[in-house]
């Protein structure tokens, strides 16, 4: 699925002029510190900013000064997504932010969201704010003012009618609500301990729902909680099932039954491999996957022979979800297609980051000799310094 069908950046990070061509499976390569991260942050950052929760977000992250691109000069951080054109119309997006003040605080310099209906010349204004700081939405030619008690410091998408189109576009990208990294599986950490049934699709992006997620799978939607464990016995020759046992009131604990052993296994006695994979195939077979999917990297813990059947899951979950996933895993790139990779390096002029869709580098001869991760790894498509 393509919900959105670009991201442009200028001045986050090391994203200082970027303009990314995004499908429905977005796997970006590249050395470390090269800016791939950001791209999933700075995702994340318009998800919280149509959430009301755009000044928390930047406060956490250390200020505008910490999220700027490092070169002395920035003092602006501009990002814009693109919504592609279907039958009624197509959507851009585009939020301005800057400094202000002894404090340098932050404030919301521009924003804007238009509409583009096929048959027409001009886009359709539905929200605008100028740099003097004047703010209207605009339905069908009928303009309106902020309602009373408006937040300057949040969005305005984030402050749209409920009834508009503005708030359409704010419930699709306020659906962006988390990135998919580092799994804690310390001896306390969530996805080890029992937890609340709670009515939950998602395992939460610390496993804090996984179990909740899973029990609810079995029960609602079972073709997704059988796949789950399709997934598992072709990782693990010796799975048999998943089960749920009640350990206190309203709290469910985990239980994988390997076919080795007569007694179960429980969550903290399962590997840290296991585990992650094991949350990563709930994320992606879950019934109720948000609009955007940001991962970043999968193959974190993993053994390499995990990462085929990580590939298909991403694949399928594709046609459910947009994804976009951060890698440094050759082994992971085997198992995918030059259409589904974005090779990142740095400018030769010093501008940040540059992308480019690896199905545009005409590779074709190439891979008749030698597999997409060993064109990776001999630096013939970038993406390696």
């Amino acid at each position: 699925m393509t919900w959105f069908s670009s991201l442009s950046v200028r001045g986050y990070r090391r994203l200082a002029d970027l303009h990314l061509p995004l499908r429905s499976l977005n796997v970006l390569i590249g050395a470390n510190g090269i800016g791939k991260s950001s791209v999933l942050d700075v995702l994340h950052l318009l998800g919280k900013s149509a959430n009301k929760r755009l000044t928390a977000t930047v406060l956490e992250a250390g200020g505008l000064k910490s999220i700027f691109t490092a070169d002395g000069e920035t003092s602006e951080l501009t990002v814009a997504v693109a919504r592609p054109a279907t039958d009624t119309a197509g959507f851009t997006y585009e939020l301005t932010l800057g400094e202000f003040g002894v404090f340098q605080g932050m404030e919301i310099r521009r924003e804007r969201l238009t509409q583009v209906v096929p048959g027409t010349s001009e886009p359709l204004e539905l929200l605008v704010k100028t740099d003097n700081g004047q703010v209207h939405y605009g339905e069908e030619g009928f303009p309106s003012e902020p309602e009373r008690g408006f937040d300057r410091s949040e969005s305005a998408l984030s402050q749209s009618s409920p009834f508009s189109m503005a708030s359409a576009f704010r419930h699709a990208l306020g659906d962006i609500s988390a990135i998919y990294h580092s799994l804690d599986i310390s001896p306390r950490a969530p996805v080890r301990s029992p937890q609340i049934l709670s009515p939950v699709s998602l395992p939460g992006p610390n496993a804090e729902f996984l179990v909740a997620s899973l029990f609810n799978m079995r029960e609602t939607a079972q073709d997704r909680f059988e796949a789950i464990e399709d997934s598992l016995r072709a990782s693990f020759p010796d799975f048999e099932r998943l089960s749920f046992q009640t350990v206190a009131a309203g709290q469910l604990g985990l239980v994988w039954k390997d076919s080795r052993f007569t007694r179960p296994f429980y969550a903290n006695e399962l590997s840290e491999g296991t585990l992650r994979f094991l949350w990563l195939a709930t994320l992606l077979q879950s019934p109720d996957l948000p609009h955007v999917t940001l991962i970043d990297e999968p193959e974190v813990s993993l053994h390499p022979e995990l990462l085929r059947l990580l590939a298909d899951l991403m694949r399928e979950a594709s046609e459910r979800t947009q994804l976009i996933v951060a890698t440094h895993s050759d082994r992971l790139v085997r198992f995918l297609t030059p259409s589904d990779l974005v090779v990142c390096d740095q400018n030769p002029d010093g501008g940040g980051m540059t992308v480019q869709r690896a199905d545009a580098l005409d590779l074709d001869e190439w891979l008749q000799d030698y597999t997409l991760d060993q064109l990776w790894s001999r630096g013939i498509i970038g993406g390696r310094a």
